[in-house]
Formats: C-alpha cells, structure tokens, sequence
C-alpha cells in the first residue's frame, strides 16, 4: 500500500481533509482493500511532508467515519466492513458539523444555545 498522497499546500482544503478525502476515495475504489494495513502515522507524515499531528487527526476521523480500525500496537487497517455509504455519509457528517462549530462559534453561541437551536429544529421537523 503506497503512502503517496497528492497532498497540495496551495488548496484552501486543510491538510487533515485532503488526507482523509484521498484514503475514503482509495478505499472506496477498491484500490485498498479490507483488512489491508495502513501506512503508519509517522510513515505517511513523513513521506508526505506533513506533522504527525495532522496525519493522527486525519486517521481519528477515518477511524470515526467506519473507513479504518486501529488495533492498539498493530496499527491502522481498512476496516473490514465498510459500507461505503456509511462512511461516506459519516465522513460528509463529520465535514458538516465542523462547519456548524466554526459558524456557531464565530456567532459567539455557547454550547446550550446551539444545543437548544438543534432541538428546535427536530421539533420543528426540519431534521427529523
């Protein structure tokens, strides 16, 4: 498994997103398969010229998203039971509610009011 990544400091995307963007694409693909091991952090950290930081931030949420497992001293694997829509849509969550944060933040909101905004939504139907 290639630790290449197209990884561009030019595109507005952060590094983490790029990272994540390209393993669920590779994944998708088929081009890495279930069960298949993972570069490791400071493997594709070094190799593609980025701190370990963002690769480990990247690996969370693929992690989160369903797209890879990591086994505590083995390292990060393609999980074996993907459902590509699943984690697309989990990895399309996690991108959404990044960008509720920053909004909710640049609005001065505390967390209780942006919990009761959500709550007011679902009960108006709008997200059931």
């Amino acid at each position: 498994m290639s630790a290449d990544l197209f990884l561009s400091a030019a595109d507005a995307t952060p590094m983490y997103r790029q990272i994540v963007d390209q393993i669920t694409a590779r994944v998708m693909a088929g081009d890495w398969l279930p069960g298949s091991a993972l570069p490791s952090i400071r493997e594709l950290a070094a190799h593609n010229g980025v701190s370990v930081i963002t690769v480990k931030r990247a690996y969370l949420e693929l992690e989160h998203a369903g797209v890879i497992v990591t086994r505590h001293g083995k390292g990060s694997f393609v999980a074996e039971s993907t459902d590509p829509t699943r984690a697309r849509l989990q990895a399309e969550l996690l991108r959404q509610v990044d960008a509720l944060l920053l909004t909710a933040e640049r609005l001065g909101w505390t967390d209780d009011e942006l919990q009761a905004c959500i709550a007011a939504r679902r009960q108006e139907g709008r997200n059931p």
